[in-house]
């Protein structure tokens, strides 16, 4: 049956399941790598490994101890993981647990992938929770690493719903440390995923500048969308000039606060390293 002639109720849990564990395996297919969902003591440690290299911690003290995954699982989550097809090298792999059944809500603790091989776990992901009844998830991520905003907000179609202010407090891992650790967190519709607003192709005048002495964010006319700027390459940025990484860090978040203050979301991101930001109409009192 084609999408053109499926008559079925898009928001039919069974159906989203359906289809996202058939993406799932095409997206693996199409990778070259197998999707399993990971339990015993080697497979998790491994995977405990692997974000330790992601995240350039000591394998001594990974971003997610083995033991967590362990209780992960054993609390009913699932860490899934991706496998290359030619040896079962360990290429992806991520982490949830469930949030309050009455929400039938979600929350990824961690995931990480080689490069491409994102959508794959994400997909993996989603299809095992909708097969339990959740129907949405959440997750934090750094709101100036702009290929993640790309991802999670484009490519996913994921809402950025929340601004947290240094949120873990101090990091001293390889990819954070030295800065303040402000997240976004992202709400994914897992049985209907949003589809994001067409990049926009005109901007108003900025309003403010960016800590580069370039534009940091701009403002639509009718006061409906904003736009703010990131760096290029927070993290590679972090390393040369942390100084300015973290005014960065302030400056993006003075535009995030009172923007989500006034209602509005993050719904995309541009190649160029411009979020958008949108609201609705406000109905005149």
């Amino acid at each position: 049956m084609t999408a053109e002639t499926d008559s079925t109720d898009p928001t039919d849990l069974s159906v989203a399941q359906e289809r996202a564990a058939r993406l799932a395996e095409e997206s693996a297919r199409a990778a070259g790598v197998r999707l399993r969902t990971v339990e015993g003591v080697a497979p998790l440690a491994a995977v405990a490994d692997y974000f330790s290299d992601v995240w350039r911690t000591p394998r001594s003290s990974p971003p997610l101890p083995a033991e967590v995954l362990h209780s992960v699982v054993h609390a009913g989550g699932a860490v899934h993981a991706a496998y290359t097809a030619d040896g079962g090298r360990l290429a992806g792999a991520c982490a949830a647990v469930f949030g309050p059944p009455a929400e039938a809500d979600a929350y990824s603790l961690l995931a990480a992938a080689d490069p491409g091989l994102g959508p794959v776990v994400k997909q993996a992901q989603r299809a095992w929770l909708l097969g339990r009844g959740a129907r949405t998830l959440r997750w934090t991520f750094d709101p100036l690493v702009a290929r993640n905003a790309r991802f999670n907000l484009v490519k996913l179609g994921a809402t950025g719903t929340e601004y947290l202010v240094d949120f873990y407090g101090p990091m001293a891992d390889g990819v954070n440390d030295g800065d303040e650790s402000d997240r976004l967190t992202v709400t994914w519709n897992l049985v209907a995923p949003r589809r994001p607003p067409a990049p926009a192709t005109v901007r108003t005048a900025e309003t403010s500048t960016a800590p580069d002495g370039g534009p940091l964010a701009r403002r639509s006319l009718d006061d409906r969308t904003l736009w703010c700027r990131v760096p290029h390459d927070v993290v590679a940025l972090r390393a040369t000039d942390p100084a300015l990484a973290l005014r960065w860090r302030h400056a993006v978040r003075e535009v995030f606060t009172k923007a989500f203050a006034e209602g509005f979301t993050a719904t995309a991101m541009s190649r160029d390293g411009w979020y958008t930001l949108t609201r609705e109409e406000v109905a005149p009192a």
